[in-house]
């Protein structure tokens, strides 16, 4: 159940996020209404339930988004067509005050999205999405709330991950 926010207006929560993006994801006119380029990925801005930033976005084969977390926002991404594979952080990062950070052993996690899987994250979940396919594009649909104010990259050589970079909505929107 959606929890009222500062404005008394009610906020959504993960899971509604995730149903939000399983229903769109199923809608085979608005998954088909995306543009695919060869290359790069595509995305189109959708309205989102509760004040959320939602998006529908192609994945060329071979393309990722390389680590990264959504700061401060709660998410959700399904699946429309194809297969992505998101890799994950099974830990709570500290969000401020480092550059470097040893990722321990044992908390990375694979998954395997195919056509209607999803899954809902919390604030600061780092991951990787990525279509592995060399020949067939993937599309999913995406949720945040709140809107994303920020996104962080990283690389990440073996076991450490080193912060990047921070986008902010004007390099994205």
């Amino acid at each position: 159940m959606s929890a009222p926010g500062a404005d008394g207006a009610s906020v959504p929560t993960a899971a509604e996020l995730l149903d939000f993006v399983r229903r769109v994801a199923a809608d085979a006119e608005i998954v088909a209404s995306l543009p695919l380029a060869p290359e790069g990925r595509t995305w189109v801005q959708l309205e989102g339930p509760g004040g959320s930033e939602a998006w529908l976005i192609g994945w060329p084969p071979g393309t990722g988004t390389g680590w990264h977390d959504h700061a401060d926002s709660i998410g959700a991404f399904t699946t429309a067509a194809g297969t992505l594979k998101e890799l994950s952080l099974a830990a709570r990062l500290p969000t401020d005050g480092w550059k470097t950070l040893e990722v321990a052993e044992g908390i990375d996690r694979s998954r395997q999205l195919a056509t209607g899987q999803g899954r809902a994250f919390g604030r600061h979940h780092v991951h990787e999405v990525l279509n592995e396919s060399g020949t067939e594009h993937a599309v999913s649909v995406h949720a945040y709330y709140p809107p994303l104010p920020q996104i962080r990259r990283y690389s990440r050589n073996g076991a450490v991950l080193r912060l990047e970079q921070v986008e902010r909505p004007e390099s994205w929107q």
